[in-house]
């Protein structure tokens, strides 16, 4: 199948609609709009019993429903050159930072994929979020997908000013770049995990969003989940959610930035004893990690420490009023 069959085939998929499948009437789409699921991917990833648990129809119909959505979108098994051009429609957004782009493997943050910095406070992980909010809008002559930003803010710390700076670094108007990135404060993981769940709703109304940030990730999970008791309802619970992160990032072509908390490790005798909350869970779920760190002369230094893809390296940056500044090392004599 060449590109063209490929996007003649995406699109009829596209302009299918929930009410075309055998079952699914107006009161069941009513339901599924209100659980967050608006497409054919939705209905096809789900299990009979969760589709009639939200729909309230019976389960010998749902799984009609299941088959047609997964027989539309095709959910069997492709050969590797098939898989390459599904992925030739991945974007890139740059972070302002050549370093970090370099990083990441030249181009900067990936769509379809979960992308997770972590660091002590003061490391340079919203700095680094708040600029991707920023270069997100570029266009594409700029190297930017041209794209708006949606920004799940726990913890208190997003400030329009800070955008406004790094705005005027790039010579674009503020005032407009501030007006494409969607804010939300989120009080508690409910409400984090419940927002999530409307930016499908916001892509389907037409906003051209590529880029969702959480700053940060775990805040609200671990004050929420105290003590060694509720350690596995977090994590679960934590699971859940970054597995509709992934989900969100695959169907919408979109890109999930995501910081985390740190914590030091007291059975570390030796190196750096900082380790990311949320262990293996957040680990395996995240597709590239950094660990930023302060360094010397207000420098901070970026770390790679997993990917699919690239090898593991490091790089030193700044953060200055007008956005990230690459710093470029000096080789010993």
């Amino acid at each position: 199948m060449d590109k063209e069959e490929v996007k003649k085939v995406k699109e009829a998929v596209e302009e299918t609609k929930l009410a075309d499948l055998p079952g699914i009437g107006p009161a069941a789409v009513a339901k599924l709009e209100a659980a967050g699921v608006f497409d054919i991917m939705g209905v096809a990833t789900m299990s009979p019993p969760v589709l009639s648990e939200v729909t309230g129809i019976g389960e010998a119909v749902c799984r009609k429903a299941i088959q047609a959505a997964r027989k539309m979108l095709d959910l069997g098994f492709m050969d590797g050159s098939e898989y390459e051009k599904k992925r030739e429609d991945i974007i890139y957004i740059p972070t302002g930072s050549k370093n970090i782009d370099n990083l990441l493997g030249g181009k900067g943050v990936e769509s379809k994929s979960i992308t997770e910095v972590f660091g002590a406070f003061g490391s340079g992980k919203t700095q680094l979020a708040l600029s991707l909010a920023v270069h997100v809008q570029l266009p594409k002559e700029k190297g930017g997908p041209n794209g708006k930003a949606v920004y799940i803010d726990t913890e208190g710390t997003f400030r329009p000013e800070r955008i406004k700076q790094f705005a005027a670094g790039i010579g674009a108007n503020p005032e407009k770049v501030l007006k494409n990135i969607f804010v939300a404060r989120a009080f508690n993981s409910d409400h984090q995990i419940l927002l999530v769940e409307k930016i499908s709703e916001m892509i389907k109304n037409g906003e051209p969003i590529k880029l969702v940030i959480i700053d940060s990730l775990t805040a609200h999970f671990r004050a929420e989940f105290a003590g060694r008791g509720m350690l596995a309802d977090r994590q679960q619970r934590l699971n859940k959610y970054l597995h509709d992160l992934m989900k969100l990032a695959e169907q919408r072509n979109l890109a999930v930035f995501v910081t985390n908390q740190v914590m030091s490790n007291p059975a570390m005798m030796f190196g750096d004893p900082t380790t990311a909350i949320g262990g293996n869970i957040v680990g395996h779920a995240s597709t590239y990690r950094m660990y930023l760190r302060r360094s010397k002369k207000d420098t901070r230094v970026a770390k790679l420490i997993d990917s699919p893809n690239l090898p593991d390296n490091e790089t030193v940056f700044q953060v200055t009023q007008d956005g990230l500044k690459d710093v470029i090392l000096k080789s010993e004599d």
